[in-house]
């Protein structure tokens, strides 16, 4: 695949691709889904919850973490995962904007 020469797009068309490449895979909702579902940080128990490997589940983590989607700390080896709130609101906002102007001037 070629460079997707991201600069010359908007901060905002930028944001917006970052958004959709995280829901744009089922592994990645399902992640989250698990991460929103529990009471506290988790650590390690993806592979068994996801049912993927653990090198695949650590790329999908990659990308939901690049968006900024993820809180962590570390606990010795482990890295213990929690959903950044602020950001998932940053991104509801920034689809709501994005749908509101996008759709104004349907015919």
């Amino acid at each position: 695949m070629g460079a997707s020469k991201v600069e010359i797009y908007s901060d905002q068309t930028n944001r917006i691709a970052a958004i959709a490449k995280v829901f744009a895979h089922p592994a990645r909702v399902a992640i989250l889904q698990h991460i929103a579902s529990q009471n506290a940080c988790i650590c390690n128990d993806l592979v068994d919850e996801i049912g993927l490997a653990q090198p695949t589940i650590s790329q999908h983590l990659k990308v939901i973490n690049e968006a900024g989607l993820l809180n962590g700390s570390f606990e010795g080896k482990r890295l213990c995962y929690c959903l950044n709130t602020d950001r998932f609101e940053e991104f509801q906002n920034e689809l709501i904007t994005y749908f509101k102007t996008t759709t104004q001037s349907c015919c």
